[in-house]
């Protein structure tokens, strides 16, 4: 059985195990020994990536490059394109949001804990995911068939999103397709199944963090 080292709210841990339901896999999740960047989990993983991949004697830290191996390993269902075209298009979209989506909305995680946030902070980062939203508006296809390695991670940056917008009162404008998208990666089953766990422990964490 796989075993995957991960921590309850981590977002890439949570597009891992989408990708583990949707390939039907079983794994069993445990916490990174001596928390999350100790110097315990380094003697295991030396980045200190989460998450992490053990399949037998091989360890791979980073979940794009754990979903690859587990598509080249599990190929069904495929979750990238066969035609080159789109599975070049499918990585472009992949990138997109580990190298734009999600480090914009990553610089807002200082203002969780925050009674009096920063509102020049809050303004630029609002500015900033709303331009990529916009961007992302006009890269994707409404309603995809299959669930695609690239989808996994979106909705989960969606849930962060929604819950920033209550918790510091941002003002975030969402395509009309990118709603539409998101609804349909919502209705896949493995999406749904970890939104439904995931979300509560999201909003539980982001309270306390709040509340410190």
């Amino acid at each position: 059985m796989l075993t995957v080292y991960s921590v309850p709210i981590s977002l890439y841990c949570a597009k891992l195990r989408i990708i583990l339901r949707y390939k039907g896999l079983e794994w069993r999740e445990e916490s990174p020994p001596g928390g999350y960047g100790s110097k315990e989990y380094k003697k295991i993983v030396a980045t200190g990536n989460l998450p992490a991949l053990l399949d037998g004697d091989l360890l791979i830290a980073d979940s794009e490059a754990i979903a690859e191996y587990l598509e080249e390993k599990h190929p069904k269902p495929n979750m990238l394109p066969i035609n080159l075209d789109e599975r070049a298009k499918a990585r472009q979209l992949s990138r997109f949001h580990d190298t734009r989506l999600e480090p914009e909305l990553r610089k807002l995680f200082s203002q969780i804990p925050s009674r009096k946030p920063d509102h020049n902070i809050l303004q630029k980062q609002t500015e900033e995911i709303n331009l990529r939203l916009d961007q992302l508006s006009n890269i994707i296809e409404v309603s995809p068939n299959s669930l695609l390695i690239a989808h996994c991670a979106f909705p989960i940056t969606f849930a962060w999103i929604e819950l920033l917008i209550s918790l510091l009162s941002i003002q975030i404008s969402w395509p009309s397709n990118v709603l539409t998208w998101n609804e349909k990666l919502k209705s896949f089953s493995a999406v749904g199944t970890e939104l439904m766990d995931y979300k509560p422990k999201l909003t539980s964490w982001i309270r306390t963090q709040h509340e410190t």
